[in-house]
């Protein structure tokens, strides 16, 4: 089995997979954490969803919080006795890097990438990522990453109106029925909702234009708040589990590191 990680600014995503089979996922709150916390959670949240730690064979991470590495890495070592594999520089990908500079990617548009050009062949995609920042990503037929755009997320919005003007509330992120709101609450929650509508449709009109022009298309969706847009008609999927999808590929194609002695606290 394999324990495939995404720690993001906001949430850790973990899911399982078994020879490529989708067993079970989970999710907590990013937050600094000493390494004996991160693996007493995953040890505990493994047995609660019903998998034995002690099956866990690989362990694959899309970190974008660089303080988090150590702690993961030695959580990883002591409660599984077993190396991480990061997505970063040096490990194979299939993936042909076209941006001016592939280092500075973050490993969750890369991991992105690598999912759709697995799931979906031959096809050209735009992924669009609703995390803390959206993220808008076009990945050629052949497995050419291009490159694409990045804004602040939904909730980075909300709390910017609430924190940063003296009158405006926070408000819950939803998908109101009438960008004409009858109150400052339902005003802000159309503004975010319509307003990030109509600029993600713009981004992904124009990125699917200047990377392949009159060429078919597939929109792919993942990240929490991709759900408040289902019914929008903007994507043809949205896939929950698409930065762990590209995770566990990674796994399959790199071989497995010795285990560490002697690891820090």
């Amino acid at each position: 089995m394999n324990l495939c990680i995404d720690v993001g600014n906001t949430q850790m995503h973990g899911a399982v997979y078994d020879d490529g089979r989708f067993v079970t996922q989970f999710r907590k709150e990013s937050a600094h954490s000493s390494r004996d916390e991160i693996g007493l959670f995953l040890v505990a949240v493994l047995r609660e969803h019903g998998v034995d730690p002690s099956r866990i064979e690989r362990i694959g991470i899309s970190c974008v919080v660089p303080d988090e590495v150590h702690s993961l890495r030695n959580a990883c070592r002591i409660y599984f006795a077993l190396e991480p594999l990061f997505l970063e520089a040096g490990v194979k990908t299939r993936l042909k890097i076209k941006t001016r500079n592939p280092l500075e990617v973050g490993a969750d548009r890369i991991a992105n990438a690598i999912a759709v050009a697995e799931m979906y062949p031959e096809m050209n995609v735009v992924v669009v990522d609703f995390g803390t920042a959206i993220t808008l990503d076009a990945v050629t037929a052949q497995r050419e990453y291009l490159g694409g755009s990045i804004c602040a997320g939904l909730g980075l919005a909300m709390e910017a109106l609430g924190s940063k003007t003296a009158k405006l509330p926070f408000v819950e992120i939803n998908a109101p029925k009438r960008a004409l709101g009858r109150s400052t609450t339902e005003a802000i929650q159309s503004g975010l909702y319509f307003g990030y509508l109509g600029m993600i449709r713009h981004l992904v009109e124009r990125i699917r234009q200047e990377a392949f022009g009159d060429e078919a298309t597939r929109i792919v969706a993942t990240g929490g708040f991709s759900q408040l847009y289902r019914d929008s008609g903007l994507f043809d999927e949205i896939v929950p589990d698409l930065v762990l999808r590209g995770v566990n590929a990674m796994l399959t194609w790199n071989p497995v590191e010795p285990e560490k002695e002697g690891a820090e606290a």
